[in-house]
């Protein structure tokens, strides 16, 4: 299997042979105390299971299923914040951008810039994040196909920064609804960046509750181990203390409490996956 090119997030250090990675942390800013909370906990428990952690955390969710759902504080609010907290809890943090003119602010308060799932395919947005020469997570489309990655992963590389990482997210199967295909893991590795299963937007049901988004957070699991047997190089979760209360897509947020085992038993099959891929 392909190895990736090493993407280095503020020292966490993602594809190549480096160990597992884990990008994690509530789908958006509730509040700073909130962000905080879960921020530390994170810590810990990633810590305790000996993988390195990277804070995940929107400052505002600009594609809502209606008018009413919450955003969060906004992008000045929300970026100070994520710095103050990759400052005081000595984690890197990356957040998505949804505009060109977001880039720049951005990318001097974050560690990496994110470009949401439904924004890959902007060619603008993605050669902006490419200039401003942090790492650049590029999440796969629900609408698009594994090998048009390249395309999208080419629009960033134009730049010469080659600091790229793309993630499946899972692809629209019918009304509401998201099946993965783990082939496109290998798929996208053939792109050379690293690439990133996220657990919780793949079994996210898109506007399945009407004006929100519903979600089959037992399924999380599941299809994390087998992304990581599959070979990925890092697992995105979006994770809250209390996901039934949580403002936003909390159907598919899987509870910190269940997360240091899901991590111990990731870890292993890691291992087990690196082994072949230096064979």
């Amino acid at each position: 299997m392909k190895r990736t090119r090493v993407v280095d997030i503020d020292g966490v250090k993602v594809g190549g042979d480096h160990p597992l990675a884990l990008i994690a942390g509530p789908c958006v800013i509730e509040s700073e105390d909130s962000a905080r909370g879960i921020a530390g906990q994170l810590k810990n428990i990633a810590a305790d299971a000996g993988v390195p952690l990277i804070f995940k955390s929107s400052y505002d969710k600009a594609n809502r299923s209606s008018l009413e759902g919450f955003r969060g504080p906004g992008m000045q609010a929300g970026l100070a914040i994520l710095n103050k907290i990759g400052r005081d809890f000595d984690i890197p943090v990356i957040s998505d951008v949804h505009a060109v003119d977001q880039v720049s602010e951005a990318a001097d308060a974050l560690d990496a810039i994110q470009i949401p799932a439904f924004l890959c395919r902007q060619t603008d947005l993605l050669v902006e994040a490419g200039r401003c020469g942090k790492p650049v997570n590029i999440k796969k489309g629900q609408f698009m196909s594994p090998p048009e990655m390249a395309n999208a992963v080419e629009k960033v590389a134009s730049t010469g920064n080659e600091q790229i990482l793309v993630t499946e997210r899972g692809t629209t199967f019918g009304y509401n609804n998201l099946v993965v295909d783990m082939r496109s893991l290998q798929v996208m590795r053939e792109t050379g960046c690293a690439v990133v299963f996220d657990g919780a937007h793949s079994v996210q049901q898109p506007a399945g509750l009407g004006k929100s988004s519903g979600g089959a957070r037992e399924f999380v699991p599941v299809l994390c181990r087998a992304a990581v047997a599959a070979g990925c190089d890092a697992v995105f979760l979006e994770v809250h203390d209390n996901p039934d209360a949580a403002k936003c897509d909390g159907p598919n947020m899987l509870p910190l409490s269940q997360l240091r085992p899901l991590l111990l038993v990731l870890k292993e099959l890691d291992r087990t996956a690196r082994l072949e891929r230096l064979e």
